[in-house]
């Protein structure tokens, strides 16, 4: 368990530890963990150079305007963007890879409780917000992450801890139940990340759970479902919910400590402070490069550990990502924005 103000001291060395201007990609930034995670973040790093993805214009242009006031020698960036569309994520990649040569941190938190409706690219809505489209993010920005100095980091907050039951038959989730899906998602997930470590060594890949925050998850959904989720999380958001602060702080350690290497060790962030230790990484190994740790940073425990065993055994992560190459190809005809084999199955 790493506490918070363990997790505040880490970051208050982020200006010392790592040079002025690192480059950051928040996605889902406009309100939530993301906003939480980006405003910390500004506040800790020096001249950050910062691309924020969300659909609000008006959020993006006040969130701008906030980050330049905490550090005005900063860049940040908006682009305002539907990222349930595969061939929109790819435009914002390409605009990104044209500006940058390199990226430090990859940070990806869209969420959605809208289910059973459909993207105009035949994707799931639900599981294109959480799962494709995050996926795609990384894949396209891959080969700036991996010539990145000092610090070489993706976190995805979805459901880290959770991995459940995978539907093979259903990858996109239209007909898993309810209470199954976040495991069906959460195991994609963690799985996928696998698969680009493979690819990636010198990237260190982190699926998170963020515990109870207050989000605007529940906008835009429907249904008796989503209302009775409304109405639940009115009453225990108050008494539960950790504060916007505390959230953003240890998001942003999970973004920038050496607690979580690479599997190469290299270019790991902020070194670690007295009395933590590189995290168990998804293979039970300590500092294997992918992690699936919970809020407050601890790694998942032996029963997920002894699932995704189970899942690598029966040969799920190379299932995963040729489902996902494949689902990549049909909307967009090559595997990432670089070149038609960009990422190979592993």
């Amino acid at each position: 368990m790493v506490s918070l103000s363990e997790a505040e001291s880490s970051n208050v060395r982020i200006a010392s530890a790592l040079p002025p201007g690192l480059v950051a990609v928040f996605v889902g930034a406009t309100s939530g963990i993301g906003h939480y995670t980006l405003k910390q973040f500004v506040q800790h790093a020096r001249q950050p150079r910062i691309y924020f993805v969300g659909r609000s214009h008006d959020a993006g242009e006040r969130i701008a305007a906030e980050c330049q006031q905490s550090d005005p020698d900063g860049q940040y960036t908006f682009l305002q963007a539907d990222t349930s569309l595969i061939r929109n994520i790819d435009n914002l990649c390409r605009e990104i890879a044209n500006q940058e040569k390199t990226i430090n941190l990859l940070f990806l938190s869209t969420g959605t409780l809208l289910s059973h409706t459909e993207t105009t690219e035949g994707l799931h809505f639900a599981t294109s917000v959480v799962y494709y489209s995050r996926t795609r993010f990384i894949v396209n920005l891959l080969p700036l992450l991996r010539s990145a100095p000092h610090l070489r980091r993706v976190v995805t907050v979805f459901g880290a801890g959770k991995e459940g039951p995978i539907t093979t038959s259903d990858w996109q989730a239209w007909k898993v139940p309810m209470l199954s899906q976040r495991g069906h998602v959460s195991s994609m997930t963690t799985l996928s990340l696998e698969a680009l470590a493979k690819e990636a060594p010198e990237v260190s890949f982190i699926h998170n759970f963020p515990g109870v925050v207050k989000t605007n998850l529940a906008r835009g959904g429907e249904g008796l479902a989503v209302f009775v989720l409304k109405q639940a999380f009115k009453v225990l958001n108050p008494l539960l919910a950790m504060s916007n602060r505390e959230c953003g702080e240890r998001q942003t350690f999970l973004a920038t400590s050496a607690r979580y290497p690479s599997k190469t060790a290299e270019a790991c962030g902020v070194p670690l402070i007295a009395g933590l230790a590189a995290a168990c990484g998804t293979n039970g190994q300590s500092g294997s490069g992918v992690y699936s740790v919970d809020m407050d940073g601890t790694s998942a425990g032996a029963k997920v550990e002894a699932l995704l065993a189970k899942f690598r055994d029966g040969g799920l992560v190379e299932m995963v990502w040729k489902h996902t190459m494949e689902e990549f190809e049909r909307i967009t005809g090559v595997r990432s924005i670089s070149d038609g084999s960009a990422v190979a199955c592993p």
